[in-house]
């Protein structure tokens, strides 16, 4: 058809609403309700969590989430139920009846943009002076236990470091 032959349009209609009935049409409602829950994930588990956790696919009423630490699975664990109540709460149609986490290390990423590094220098580039290092080796000079002794005072030093890194100012 021409488009001196088409009638006017009315109204321009958003591509959302296009989509939604094009998708509406071939019973596919379901589907488009369920995959939402990517676009809302970051807004619905805030950005900390989102930085961690992402949609990976959906299953038979179950939302397979990648997380990328072992420590955050064990979290998102216990905020399952929450997530999985706002999810309903937000997406009543989707179909989402529980979350599987999974651990995924390799090959994570997240929409968000990255965290800002931080501006303190790192503990191992911060070098302690010789009467910080004599010090060090007086504190643990009475552990009789070579291995132990020497494990003390590595660890005695990295704090020292530490503490050097947090009230010094950067270059």
């Amino acid at each position: 058809m021409q488009r001196k032959d088409r009638p006017a349009m009315k109204q321009a209609q958003r591509f959302g609403a296009v989509l939604k009935q094009v998708l509406g049409d071939r019973g596919m409602n379901d589907r488009l309700s369920r995959y939402q829950a990517w676009l809302i994930w970051d807004q619905l588990v805030g950005e900390q969590i989102a930085r961690r956790a992402r949609p990976l696919r959906f299953r038979q009423g179950v939302l397979e989430v990648q997380v990328d630490h072992p420590v955050w699975m064990k979290q998102l664990q216990m905020l399952k139920p929450q997530i999985l109540a706002k999810l309903t709460q937000q997406l009543p149609n989707a179909g989402i009846t529980d979350i599987f986490l999974r651990n995924v290390t390799a090959n994570f990423t997240s929409t968000l943009p990255a965290a800002k590094e931080s501006t303190t220098p790192r503990p191992a580039k911060i070098q302690l002076s010789a009467a910080e290092e004599r010090e060090g080796e007086s504190k643990f000079a009475a552990v009789s236990d070579p291995e132990l002794r020497q494990e003390f005072k590595r660890l005695w030093i990295r704090q020292r470091q530490l503490d050097k890194a947090r009230t010094e100012p950067a270059d």
